[in-house]
């Protein structure tokens, strides 16, 4: 009988023999093609789980297919971590594979869930696993503050990470990983592996509050799938005490499912992104338009200067200005009010600058709804003529209260002024910017429509290669 102490998560590890001083320094480039390959593995465990958790919520139940890919990313990952600085506990390079390697020094396995709680699936993986978020951060980043020229930021280092480092460290020296490090390191990496397999949903258990260290857990016991038993040949006495046969058929998450199933994964986050595109576009069209004109919160500005003016506005559309970039912005307005007579104006940029070129001015990023108080200003003095008399204006507006210019863009830099109408200085108002982007809807329902076509095609293509992999028994 199994001992109180099992988990159904079981991790175990044998120390390398013979490890090399020095190839610790370059395995960070060694894992990269693991790397490349597991950033896929893990977006289609993401999409997976996103299943898994309708199916155990309807059915009570974990696919089965499903459940042994989603093992076989944390048992391909923890090969990696083994391997790399996550332990730096072996020398013998990881395997492309889900499968479990009998023979390989780094072991993974999760015991199949016949029935899982269908409530309990809805807060696991994110409320009742806070506490243990919270120490995995501590074991996989932890945090401190450096000081780095006029401010302070935050650097981040896990504690797993920099106990594999000092291993590393005193391999050098001694030629020996020592052990209670090796020993503490497995039992972090235990903890860690449970806590991803419990939020993962493939377990109902509560991962303990419980270090236990070393390389073997205590009263577990491994099993050895048909297609990875030949391989226990190689294995010590000591260590095939520790393994039985599994009465589990092979994996059938060959080359053509696993696949399948990156590319489904990958088409359907496209899509997300797709479909919420179309989403916020249709909300914009449809509920921030004032007067015809797509609008942005109210802004208040004031600056001590005697202008306030716009960071450059770029325009560099291919094609003829009546089509570009008419055709996407339509006409812009700008908004601004003040308890005084005020000028707003938009014109090139040269000649605001030109003008402005000896006055004291302040420069807002722009009128979008981003407060502005007290704006810094350039040094100058005060302009030596009213705005308005000047002429390069392309469109503006003077008076007291609310003043709105409506301007047709076209190619080129351009800058929006707002200055008191009589020139002085102290300008302070409130603004806003919209414009009518006639492409708004159209943009918003073809990527509501794209996107929709790329999220049927991605579950197809999860569909098919879960259907693959399950006719494998």
């Amino acid at each position: 009988m199994a001992s109180q102490l099992t988990y159904p998560v079981r991790v175990e590890a044998k120390l390398g023999e013979d490890l090399s001083r020095w190839l610790w320094l370059v395995k960070w480039v060694l894992v990269i093609p693991h790397y490349f390959v597991l950033a896929f593995l893990w977006m289609a465990f993401f999409i997976l789980s996103v299943i898994v958790f309708f199916a155990i919520l309807f059915t009570g139940r974990y696919p089965r297919a499903i459940f042994e890919f989603n093992v076989g990313v944390l048992r391909w990952s923890w090969r990696v971590a083994y391997y790399s600085y996550g332990a730096l506990a072996t020398d013998r390079y990881p395997p492309f594979t889900l499968d479990d390697v009998a023979d390989y020094p780094a072991r993974l396995e999760v015991t199949y869930p016949e029935k899982l709680s269908r409530g309990l699936v809805l807060i696991k993986w994110w409320l009742l696993a806070i506490p243990h978020y919270i120490i995995v951060g501590l074991l996989m980043g932890g945090t401190w503050f450096t000081f780095r020229g006029d401010d302070w930021q935050v650097a981040s280092f896990g504690l797993i990470g920099l106990l594999a480092v000092v291993a590393g460290v005193i391999l050098i020296f001694t030629g020996r990983y020592p052990t209670p490090i090796f020993d503490l390191l497995l039992g972090f990496n235990r903890w860690v592996i449970r806590v991803a397999a419990y939020a993962g949903l493939m377990t109902d258990a509560y991962p303990p509050f419980r270090l236990d260290s070393g390389g073997h857990e205590p009263g577990a016991t491994m099993t050895v799938s048909p297609a990875a038993e030949a391989g226990s040949a190689s294995l010590s006495n000591a260590e095939v005490g520790r393994v039985t046969p599994a009465p589990s058929a092979t994996t059938g998450w060959t080359a053509g499912p696993i696949t399948a199933l990156i590319l489904g994964s990958f088409i359907a986050l496209t899509s997300a992104g797709a479909l919420s595109g179309g989403a916020v576009a249709l909300w914009a069209d449809t509920t921030q338009r004032e007067g015809g004109f797509v609008t942005s919160p109210t802004a208040e500005l004031d600056t001590n200067a005697y202008a306030v003016v716009t960071e450059d506005i770029e325009i560099d559309a291919d094609g003829p200005d009546w089509i570009l970039p008419r055709a996407i912005l339509g006409d812009v307005r700008v908004t601004a009010s003040s308890r005084t007579p005020i000028f707003v104006g938009v014109a090139r940029s040269s000649d605001v600058h030109r003008y402005l070129e000896d006055v004291s001015y302040s420069v807002a990023p722009s009128f979008a709804g981003r407060d502005g108080r007290d704006l810094p200003a350039t040094a100058g003095s005060a302009p030596e003529s009213a705005p308005q008399t000047q002429g390069f204006w392309v469109e503006s507006s003077t008076g007291l209260g609310t003043q709105s210019i409506r301007w047709a863009p076209s190619n080129g830099d351009w800058s929006v002024v707002v200055m008191n109408a009589d020139a002085s200085s102290g300008v302070a108002f409130k603004a806003d910017i919209g414009a009518e982007v006639p492409v708004l809807r159209p943009i918003a329902i073809g990527l509501l429509i794209g996107g929709g076509v790329l999220l049927l095609v991605g579950i197809a293509l999860i569909a098919g290669g879960i259907s693959r992999a399950s006719q494998v028994r």
